[in-house]
Formats: C-alpha cells, sequence, structure tokens
C-alpha cells in the first residue's frame, strides 16, 4: 500500500533521516517514536509530499488514498461549525447517514455538535470530529499524528479497540505508552545523536514494549563495554606514560660520554611516542547518546502534612455554557491528585481557577504548566533569557538546560520555535531553578517522548510537594497520582 525507498529528508543542513526504506501493508500498524523536535511529523508530511520547507530525495509511491489526522488542527475561518468542517467537500452528506450515527454513539458525540463552532470544541473533541472526519471519507491507508492528545480515558480505550480491528494500514506518531503498547506491530524509532548533529533510524518488526526491552538490553551492554574499554584505556595510558617518565628521565641524565646509551633511548622514546599515537586515534565504544538521558530533580521540598494548600467551592463552572456545578475540593499536604473525566466537561478550565487561586498565594512557590504552553510562555523570548529571569546565573542555567538535553543552539532559540515536548521539558526545568513546592500540571506528559516520560514521571512521584494535575495518560495516573478525582456535571468525585 506505501513504498518508501531510500528517503532522505533535509532542513536547511540537518537531516531528519537518511536513507530510509519500508513498505506499509495491510493490517500493518506502524508507530513512528522518538524525542521531541526530531521531526516526526514532518516525515509524516513529506511521506504524503506535502512539506515545502524539507527538502526530500528518494521515491515514494502509494496506493490508495491517504487520510491524515493533523497533531495540531488550523481553521481558515475559526468560526467553522462542525457540519461545514466534516461535510464542506460533500453537501450530499445523506450518504453518510448509514455510519455516521454509529461513529456517534461510539466517540461519545451528540448530533447537536454539528451546529458548534470547531474553536468552541473542547481539545479532545476537536480530535474525535478529525477522527470521525476520517472514518466517514472511509480512506484506503490512515496517517495519525498524535490520534490521544486530550481524548478521554473511555475514548482513548475505544481508539485502541477501533485500531485493532482495522485492517487498513496505519501510520501513526503516539507518545502514548499504554497506546503503543497495546497497538503497533511494528516500529520505526528516529533519533538525533552527537548534540542533534547526526540522525539515526532503526525500524524494528515488533511490538513496542519487546522493542523497548531490546533496545533497554543493547544500550546495557554497550554502556557495560564502553565504561570497560575506557577502564582499559586508561590503564594502559598510565602504564606508556610512567614508562616514558622514566625514559625521558634517563634521556636527561644520560652523559655524552654514552652516544651509544642515548642513541637507545632516542629510538625508545620514539617508539613510544609512536604507541601513544596509535592510542589516541583507538576507536573506542562510546557511551549511548539517547534520548531518555535527561536529568532533573527537585531538592528537598518541605510541605506539612497538615498545611493547607486548596480549599475551593465553586457553585457553578462555566466557560460559555455550563460545565459542571457544586465542585468542593480540599487539598492538605503532600497530596499527588489528578483530576480525570470526559472530554469537554471543564478539566483544563477548573486547572486554570485553582491556578489563579493559588497563585495570589506568598507561603507557597507555585510552578503552572498549562495546556496551551503559549499561555504562559512569551514565543519570542530565548530560552536563556527565559530562564535567567530567575537565576541570573548563565553557566548554572546553561548546566540545568543541559541536563535536559537542550543543544547550544536551543538555548538560544526562542521559545516559539521549540517542539510542543521541548517547551513541556522547559516548564518542568523551570519548575526547579524556581524552587516549586506546588505543581498545577495540565496533561504534563503529552507531548514528551515515551522514552523520556518514565524518567519524568519518576521525578514527579518523588517529588515532595504537592500536584494538582489533569491527565489523561494511564501511566502518569498509575504511577504519579496517589489521589483521583473524576470532574462530572455534577461536581467532583473520588475515584
Amino acid at each position: 500500500m506505501l513504498e518508501v525507498n531510500e528517503i532522505s529528508i533535509m532542513i536547511h543542513t540537518r537531516y531528519l533521516v537518511q536513507s530510509l526504506s519500508f513498505t506499509l501493508n495491510q493490517k500493518d500498524k506502524l508507530a513512528i517514536i522518538g524525542e521531541e523536535g526530531n521531526g516526526k511529523s514532518t516525515l509524516l508530511k513529506c511521506l504524503m509530499k506535502e512539506c515545502s520547507y524539507a527538502k526530500v530525495t528518494g521515491s515514494i509511491h502509494s496506493k490508495g488514498t491517504i487520510g491524515y489526522l493533523e497533531q495540531s488542527l488550523a481553521f481558515k475561518n475559526p468560526n467553522q461549525t462542525v457540519y461545514d468542517f466534516l461535510f464542506q467537500d460533500d453537501q450530499e452528506y445523506y450518504h453518510y447517514l448509514y455510519h455516521l450515527y454509529s461513529y456517534l454513539e461510539q466517540l461519545k458525540l451528540q448530533d447537536d455538535l454539528f451546529e458548534q463552532s470547531m474553536n468552541t470544541l473542547s481539545g479532545g473533541e476537536k480530535v474525535k470530529v478529525q477522527i470521525l472526519k476520517l472514518l466517514l471519507e472511509d480512506y484506503d491507508i490512515l496517517f495519525l499524528d498524535e490520534p490521544t492528545n486530550d481524548l478521554d480515558l473511555e475514548t482513548l480505550e475505544w481508539l485502541e479497540h477501533f485500531l485493532n480491528q482495522l485492517d487498513k494500514p496505519i501510520l501513526f506518531i503516539s507518545h502514548d505508552e499504554t497506546l503503543l503498547s497495546n497497538t503497533a506491530n511494528r516500529i520505526l524509532h528516529i533519533e538525533q545523536i552527537k548534540h542533534k548533529q547526526e540522525c539515526k533510524h532503526t525500524l524494528f518488526n515488533g511490538d513496542y514494549q519487546t522493542y523497548v526491552e531490546m533496545r533497554n538490553q543493547k544500550l546495557e551492554k554497550q554502556t557495560q563495554m564502553a565504561v570497560s574499554e575506557k577502564r582499559e584505556y586508561q590503564k594502559k595510558q598510565e602504564k606508556l606514560r610512567k614508562i616514558m617518565q622514566k625514559v625521558e628521565y634517563q634521556q636527561n641524565t644520560i652523559t655524552r660520554a654514552d652516544p651509544h646509551g642515548a642513541k637507545v633511548l632516542k629510538k625508545k622514546m620514539h617508539s613510544l611516542k609512536s604507541q601513544e599515537k596509535k592510542m589516541n586515534q583507538m576507536d573506542l565504544t562510546e557511551i549511548p547518546d539517547v534520548e531518555e538521558g535527561i536529568h532533573f530533580f527537585f531538592e528537598k521540598v518541605n510541605i506539612p502534612k497538615n498545611k493547607v494548600i486548596l480549599k475551593l467551592d465553586i457553585p457553578k463552572l462555566e466557560a460559555s455554557r455550563l460545565l459542571s456545578k457544586n465542585i468542593h475540593l480540599e487539598i492538605i499536604g503532600n497530596v499527588h491528585m489528578c483530576i480525570i473525566g470526559k472530554n469537554g466537561i471543564g478539566k483544563t478550565t477548573l486547572l486554570k481557577q485553582i491556578y489563579e487561586t493559588l497563585n495570589l498565594r506568598k507561603d507557597i512557590q507555585i510552578g503552572y504548566m498549562p495546556q496551551r504552553y503559549e499561555d504562559l510562555l512569551h514565543l519570542d523570548q530565548t530560552v536563556l533569557a527565559f530562564c535567567m529571569e530567575t537565576l541570573p546565573d548563565e553557566a548554572k542555567v546553561r548546566m540545568y538546560l543541559g541536563n535536559m538535553k537542550f543543544t547550544k543552539e536551543e538555548m538560544l532559540a526562542k521559545i516559539g520555535d521549540l517542539s510542543n515536548g521541548t517547551k513541556a521539558k522547559l516548564l518542568l526545568m523551570k519548575f526547579v531553578m524556581d524552587e516549586c513546592n506546588v505543581l498545577i500540571l495540565d496533561e504534563p506528559t503529552r507531548n514528551v517522548s515515551p522514552l523520556s516520560a518514565p524518567i519524568i514521571r519518576k521525578v514527579l512521584n518523588d517529588f515532595e510537594g504537592t500536584i494538582i494535575s489533569v491527565s489523561h495518560d494511564r501511566k502518569y495516573i498509575e504511577e504519579v497520582a496517589d489521589t483521583v478525582y473524576e470532574l462530572t456535571p455534577d461536581g467532583l468525585v473520588k475515584v
């Protein structure tokens, strides 16, 4: 259905992939994974031959139509209704009706949604409507860029079941480890290594969990070999250095009356320097340069267990319509709390109100990660300038950013030029520098690599302050949250 032969993709002077070849056949569910900003979305667009900013060589052949779900849906007309979005290309929509209401029921969408403007929908509702459009158009091949973004847990489970039942070839990008584990039967891992100066790709015919396990075994073996070789190399270097020092001492102390001895020592030193040159040219095994090699942690955070962090009473939660009512919430101490709920119920709206309430407090230090990073970040500001607002020590800031795998170029780049995952990592590192003891996080792991996410979850799990969050990430809910509430039309219900 899709044949890719020896394609290379370059933006400016940077390769995203080189000499990539694969075939996508019926029932294939090929997942593209990789670090934030590695060019996964660009790869999808290039495969559809709809990328004007990249240079592509090689050949791409597809048999059949390709349906594409964008990561970020852009509207030419922000007031376009759902009906116009679905049927603008075919006003005779009656031939869709047989499947339409079945899909609406499966996606938990009401038909009165047709009259709503697309820009009034929640993030999850927008994704659902895009999926509905793909289903109605009945494409031969599906390209899905982060299909789980903003979906509620019920719809995530439906999507997994739907993808597994579908016979069509699917090429998808995802950061959702559970979705990857439950659906993908092939993995394409694209990487930028050596400070993002070189690209690398791995094509694996198997499930995600097996790929991760095999990769970890390979990396561990390579690390052990690199450490062993370096240790042996240093021993040989030290031994050679001592011999050279001894010969040099003998050369300095030998008398002119012994020209033969001087000649022998000179020849020996020449041989030793030759050995030294060969040693310096040895090709040693390198410590693996991997995307999950990020390193950050929060210093000791003290939140008394009986300290009242939040006491909230909201009779009505509204955002152009009534979302929920009778919301009561009290948080004491270092609780790690997560709010779940159906799409459009108002989780992000509630989290914003919690942030606005707590941000007035002087006795706690707040770190806030909004769903839309641009609500908080100044996109024209450089990464370095943003971080130095709190910590005016450039060397320390660069060290912190380096620990999160920011390159020197990214440190000087404008925030608006970063990928969403890199923006998320920037905010997390800023929380560390700000010494935050209360974190308010809206989907903290949704944009980060599935290989980096476990590290972030561990840091948040170990965080000794308070976390108030919204998430649909099942791994996050399981590993980080110790208290879970569901937001319903009638308020918060403890799960």
